[in-house]
């Protein structure tokens, strides 16, 4: 494994994260979807909500990296570590989140925004592991 790689690709959910959730693209629509207001988002320990998120990003970094190591020669490009990301986003975190949130009760729209948000994520992430080998 290339370590270096790793750690750098579990920034990506942050970055991605920032622009993706931000109230002018997917943001507003995922704090209607649980009826949260921006003043219920202030607080929490955040060093600690990005710390851990940033650890269990490494973790996902990891498992991606496996499923893109055969990545060589000319598979060693990033659509194809894209496209392996892409099919773990609808593979695994599509049934996941979405059971999830059926019995949550939350809507459609809180599925498809941080469903999309992973499936995007994880393309991201095999897209660069693809290509830093």
């Amino acid at each position: 494994m290339n370590w270096l790689a790793i750690l750098v690709t579990g920034l990506v959910p942050m970055a991605l994260g920032f622009a993706w959730y931000h109230k002018n693209v997917f943001g507003k629509t995922w704090m209607d979807s649980l009826g949260f207001k921006e003043e219920d988002l202030q607080g929490g320990n955040m060093g600690l909500i990005f710390g851990l998120s940033y650890v269990l990003a490494i973790v996902a970094a990891m498992f991606v990296n496996q499923a893109v190591g055969h990545s060589e020669g000319e598979f060693a490009t990033f659509k194809h570590g894209a496209f392996h990301g892409m099919f773990i986003g609808l593979m695994v975190a599509l049934p996941v989140l979405a059971t999830n949130a059926l019995f949550e009760r939350r809507g459609w729209k809180n599925i498809g925004v941080n469903v999309g948000y992973w499936i995007v994520n994880f393309a991201l992430m095999g897209g660069i592991l693809a290509i830093w080998r």
